[in-house]
Formats: structure tokens, sequence, C-alpha cells
């Protein structure tokens, strides 16, 4: 038996997880039942951390009742009640999963009904439950405490591209989220981690959802040495610090954002030709470098990539989000030292901010395309579809190479796109023009300035006419020389059709997909 630390790690046989999960379907233990159990106040009461509203809620509640109190609620059921839900208690006791108490059962480890909605009309869903640690401040501040679903790992699953795909490598795949979403496209899923205990509860959530993946031990790409894969994900240990370990999950022992330096640079050698890898990242902002540049310079050749950087945090603010996220007390003694060695480690390397995004690249033998920005606006349901999109508009404008591929092309302004003006009092009356920009409205919100003219073409883009006859009514309407105005139009052409607010007529290389399988997953529950 595996052992941690010389503790049992948790565990269950084949047999007791599918028993297990047919206890946990017959109870209604799943993101809808639980929704439908609590009611909607509740539900937003225990997402806030509020428990007692749900507590209220299950009290009639059954079997279901049981197992939200003893799972979500981390309340002490008797034991009776809780042998009525899950049957026979020894293999969930023996496999450290619950614990006895002079009082009742107690959970030992959160166990959380999770899942997707369907990936089409017409497709199933998925019901999954995730095992991880107990999420409270005493168990955060364990350096192998291996977290559940959180914000980061929402948002790297709705992100990520959700093609049909052979192979799949989930890397750091912790209590085995993103392996979860990785199966419902993926042929056959790797999920590795350097941590057993992670392992061992990426094994019980992966059983009890009816999931298979080749689980694997060892730090970073040993474990897969030699291997490629159609698709990496990867929600690495991405705090930027000093070079220590205090928390697996966040800290890679490396200094400031080495790590993610070094993975980029190594990452796309587990790739096959045309393979796509996605993560989260942390950078920082170094006074007197361009982060874009900084950030450009891991990236080796023979890679598409867009580094989106979602958020800018001064180091103040990033170190006592990470200390609140540990579970410490920021004014606490251990907390404050703490802090300060931090603090002192930012200053000496000249550190100015953090920043927070997100990073796609593609394995290509073409002229790489590397964009990195900002990324304004609400994300609104995910990245997975904007991701995707910008895949396909760059395979498109790489083969559009030259302004004449370009002038023959149709083009559609996107539904979603809106154009505002912004004006000032006039001096002698009315209103006089500051401004105009097009923007993508819900998701994204790309921006772009934009004269008259160019608002003018945007507008004629229908479909219908080629650009080049465009840009002569254009000519014509506005008393413009034609070559003149192709010159300065093409890029912006460019960059609109890059940000989705030109779509291809022809050409398109992949049908746009109806909806993003995993920008609407049907939980975490609480």
């Amino acid at each position: 038996m595996a052992r941690d630390n010389g503790g049992v790690l948790p565990h269950l046989d084949a047999g007791d997880i599918d028993r297990v999960r047919g206890c946990l379907l017959d109870a209604g233990y799943t993101p809808d039942g639980v929704r439908s159990l609590l009611g909607r106040a509740a539900h937003d009461a225990l997402t806030r951390g509020e428990p007692e509203p749900a507590a209220r809620a299950s009290r009639d509640g059954g079997e279901l009742g049981t197992l939200v109190r003893l799972f979500l609620l981390e309340d002490t059921e008797p034991e009776p009640a809780v042998t009525a839900a899950l049957g026979d208690l020894d293999p969930l006791l023996a496999g450290r999963i619950l614990r006895r108490t002079p009082d009742g059962i107690r959970a030992a480890l959160d166990v959380r009904p999770y899942g997707e909605g369907p990936a089409a009309e017409g497709e199933p869903g998925a019901d999954w439950w995730v095992v991880s640690d107990i999420d409270s401040p005493a168990s955060r501040q364990d350096r192998e405490h291996v977290t559940g679903v959180g914000g980061a790992s929402l948002t790297l699953a709705a992100a990520t591209v959700r093609r049909p795909v052979g192979t799949l490598l989930d890397l750091g795949t912790g209590c085995g989220v993103q392996a979860l979403h990785g199966s419902r496209h993926a042929l056959r899923v790797t999920a590795t981690d350097v941590l057993p205990r992670a392992l061992a509860l990426a094994r019980l959530s992966l059983g009890l959802s009816g999931v298979e993946a080749d689980l694997r031990e060892g730090p970073w790409f040993a474990p897969v040495a030699g291997e490629r894969f159609d698709q990496v994900v990867s929600n690495p240990p991405f705090v930027p610090g000093p070079p220590r370990v205090d928390y697996v999950y966040r800290d890679s022992g490396a200094a400031g954002d080495s790590a993610l330096a070094a993975l980029l640079g190594e990452l796309p050698a587990l790739l096959n030709p045309g393979g796509v890898a996605q993560l989260l990242g942390s950078w920082l902002h170094v006074r007197g470098e361009d982060w874009p540049d900084r950030v450009r310079s891991w990236l080796p050749d023979g890679v598409d990539a867009w580094v989106l950087q979602r958020e800018v945090v001064d180091p103040a603010m990033h170190v006592g989000t990470w200390q609140r996220d540990a579970g410490l007390v920021p004014s606490s003694p251990a907390a404050r030292a703490q802090a300060g060695a931090w603090l002192d480690w930012m200053a000496a390397e000249r550190v100015e901010g953090v920043g927070f995004g997100f990073l796609l690249l593609r394995r290509t033998d073409a002229e790489p395309t590397v964009v990195v920005e900002d990324l304004p606006g609400e994300l609104g349901e995910g990245l997975g579809r904007e991701m995707t999109g910008w895949l396909d508009r760059v395979d498109w404008l790489r083969a559009h190479p030259r302004d004449e591929d370009l002038l023959g092309a149709r083009l559609l302004l996107a539904p979603e796109t809106v154009l505002e003006s912004a004006s000032s009092v006039d001096p002698d009356g009315g209103w006089a023009a500051l401004s105009s920009t097009v923007r993508r409205w819900g998701g994204p919100g790309w921006e772009h300035p934009v004269d008259g003219p160019a608002a003018a073409l945007l507008a004629g883009c229908r479909g219908e006419l080629p650009l080049s006859e465009l840009l002569a009514l254009l000519s014509y309407a506005h008393d413009l020389p034609a070559d003149a105005l192709a010159a300065a139009t093409l890029p912006a052409v460019r960059e609109f059709v890059r940000h989705g607010l030109l779509q291809p007529v022809d050409g398109w290389p992949h049908p746009v997909p109806a909806r993003d399988a995993a920008a609407s997953p049907a939980g975490p529950v609480g």
C-alpha cells in the first residue's frame, strides 16, 4: 500500500469505487441534484462560504441531504444515516475518505459534485466528483495540501481548446480537474504530478467519475520523457517569489518566473506537429524591461504563441493575496516575517508588478505568429471559443500573406461588433467628436480606434464584395487615393481579423463550434 510520509494515502479499491459511485448517483449527489435540493438562494450562500442556509435546506433531503452536510458543509452526521447513503463504510474509513468520531462520521476529504454540460446539441453532459483536501485555513497551511476546483482550474478549463485529439497530457494534474475535462475530447489522457498525495486524490476523482487516465509520478517532464502529445494543458506552480517551496501546489522552487520561462522553452518538444499547449502563468514586471519582450524571449522557434495578460498587481497585493490563499492571517507575526522576506526579494530583483494570464502555444513548421497583449473586458463564458478561433484566424491570415490575397477576400463584420464614439462640448455650441472605437461586445472586448473611412469600410463588410471593391467604393466616396487607402487600411484589417471583428467568408479552416464545451461547467457545487 502506498504511503505518504509514513501515513496511508487516500485510496479505494476498484470495486468499492464503482459501488460508491452508484451510491452517489442513487442519492442524486450531482451538481443538478444539489442545486435542486438547496434552491438558488441557499446554493448561492454556500458558494459565498455561508453554510447555514444550505444546512436548513438539506434537513428533509434524505440521503442527498446527508451527503450535502457531510461533504459540502463538513458536518458530523449519524453513522446510520451515512451508512444508508453510502453503504459499507469500512472501505471509506480505511481509505481515509471518512473518519469516525465519538459524535458520528465526518468527511476526511472534500468529495464535490462537478460536471460539464453537453458539448453539442443532443449530446449528454458529464457528472463527475472531484476529491481534494478539505479547504480550511489549517489544511491549506500543509505543504502538501491538494486544492480542489478553484478559480484557476475553472479558468483554465473554460479557456481550453476542445477539438477532438488522440492524446492529451495534464501536466501537474493536482486533483485531476483538467484530466476530467480532457477525457471528453481526447482518446487517451495522461496526467502527471510530483506529489504522491495529489495523484492519490486524482485517482479517486477519476475513478468515482468513471474516467480512465494514465497517472504518473514525477517532476515536470520526467514522467513523459521522449513522448509527444496532441494537446498539453497545465496549471503549473506559477506564483513568482523567492526560490523556495512553501506549498507544492503553487511554488516551483525556482526564483521568480524562471520556472515558467523554462517550461515554455521545453514545452513545444512535447507536442506533435500542430499540437497545442495551454497553461496559466505569472510573470514579473521588472523595472527597465518591457514585459512583452521579456515573455517573448522565453519562446523557442517553431511555435505560434498567444500570451494574454489578464491583470497586473503590485508586489504588496501579490504577496497579500497568496498569503490569504494559504490560510495565513497577514497581520500575524509569521505572515509578516514571510511578507517582509518576500517583498525584500522583489525589491532586490527590481520587481514593479506581477502579471497573470493565459498562454497558448502551437507547434508549427510555418513562420510563427507570436502575439503578446493585454486582455480587456470580462471573459463571459470563457476563452475556449476565442482561443479556438484565434488558431483558425492565424491559419487564415497565414494562407493570405500578400496584400492581393487579402484584397480578394470577402469579409463579414462580426455581429457582436459595436461602434462607440466619444464627444466633448464644443465651445461654439453642440458637440465636438473626440474619437471613435470599434470593439467586440461580450467576451474579450478587443478595441480598435477608427476614423470615418475605416468605420465605413467595416460597415460595408457584409460578406458579399471582396475587400478590393469595398476600398474602391470608399476611395470614390471620400476622394482618397486608392493605393494610399489600401496601404493604410490593410494592416488594420489583419488585426480586425486576428481579433475576430472581421470574419472571413471563404477559406475558413474549421467550422465554428456552436458553443464551448467547457464554458459552462456544471460545477463545482458550492
